[in-house]
């Protein structure tokens, strides 16, 4: 049985070198070299989950090279008026870096100069398919955070822990609502190649979270995850599409994101619950009041931190 642990012996892959980070690698190593020659290092983010992946990753970086920083958890804006502005400032002193997980999607070249470093969701495009189709998609500021992050600590221990998640960002973002994201699928695909996660189909999630998909009867799943290992290719496909044509007739749900969460569940060595499960778990604990929900995101930063595992306390 292969343990999570397992995983901080396997080297990252430069992702850099991906096609997804050709407009934006030359931005992100300018921010590491900043980021490096900072007195101290403010780091911020909104006191949401995507907000905690995102910190994680620079959190990490900066523990793992000895770097002088702090951390603030703000206001969501779903919490601030509508006319209010964002609720982050930039410190006077030392260097501040916001992963503004909550901004609208920017183009790369459309970023004003700025003292402070301001992570945005990014256009990109890749070419896919046979024909070699350009399609659009978004880098969002947890996965230029873990590419920032494996930048500055290539070697990191906490790094290397939180390696896992940099996708997690855009598997949480509406793109799968409408379409295949190529940008998570990319990443996806890398982050496999490099021993990070393993990608396996529903029935080998030994423990997935319950209610993510509607229609879907918890007790066949139970049933076919007992006999899945004796099937063959051809009966497990006849087999998950049986289970899943309640499903299909559901409207909650994309044809791309149930596809995700039916073939493609990210999984951590050999932990019971896969990553979109870990997520759809703390969405669902995550409290309503500002002020706790402050607090809660904290524990849960400082758990990931320790362990890496991405858990609550509750």
């Amino acid at each position: 049985m292969r343990n999570p642990r397992f995983l901080l012996t396997v080297p990252m892959r430069d992702v850099f070198t991906s096609p997804i980070f050709s407009p934006v690698s030359s931005v992100l190593i300018s921010y590491g070299e900043r980021i490096k020659d900072a007195s101290m290092v403010h780091i911020g983010a909104p006191a949401t989950l995507e907000g905690v992946l995102a910190l994680g990753q620079l959190e990490a970086a900066c523990l793992d090279l000895g770097l002088k920083y702090r951390r603030r958890l703000y206001t969501p804006r779903h919490h601030l008026p509508r006319d209010a502005p964002p609720a982050w400032t930039e410190e006077s002193k030392g260097l501040t870096v916001i992963a503004d997980v909550e901004e609208a999607t920017w183009e790369v070249n459309d970023r004003p100069e700025s003292s402070h470093i301001h992570l945005v969701p990014l256009n990109t495009s890749i070419e896919m398919g046979e024909k070699n189709r350009p399609l659009r998609g978004a880098l969002d500021p947890v996965v230029q955070a873990g590419a920032l992050a494996a930048w500055l600590a290539p070697n990191g221990r906490r790094v290397r822990k939180m390696r896992p998640y940099v996708s997690l960002g855009l598997w949480l973002r509406g793109a799968l609502d409408a379409s295949m994201d190529p940008v998570h699928t990319t990443m996806l695909n890398h982050l496999k190649e490099e021993g990070s996660v393993r990608v396996v189909p529903l029935p080998e999630v030994a423990s997935p979270s319950q209610g993510m998909i509607p229609g879907l009867s918890e007790r066949q799943l139970k049933r076919l995850s007992k006999v899945w290992s004796s099937m063959d290719v051809e009966q497990r496909s006849l087999a998950l599409s049986e289970l899943l044509l309640p499903s299909l007739l559901e409207k909650e749900l994309s044809t791309p994101r149930l596809e995700e969460l039916v073939w493609h569940r990210m999984v951590v060595g050999e932990a019971e619950m896969d990553l979109a499960s870990q997520a759809h778990t703390i969405k669902a604990e995550w409290p309503e009041d500002e002020t706790a929900s402050k607090l809660f995101a904290s524990a849960l930063l400082d758990g990931w931190l320790s362990t890496g595992l991405l858990k609550s306390n509750q």
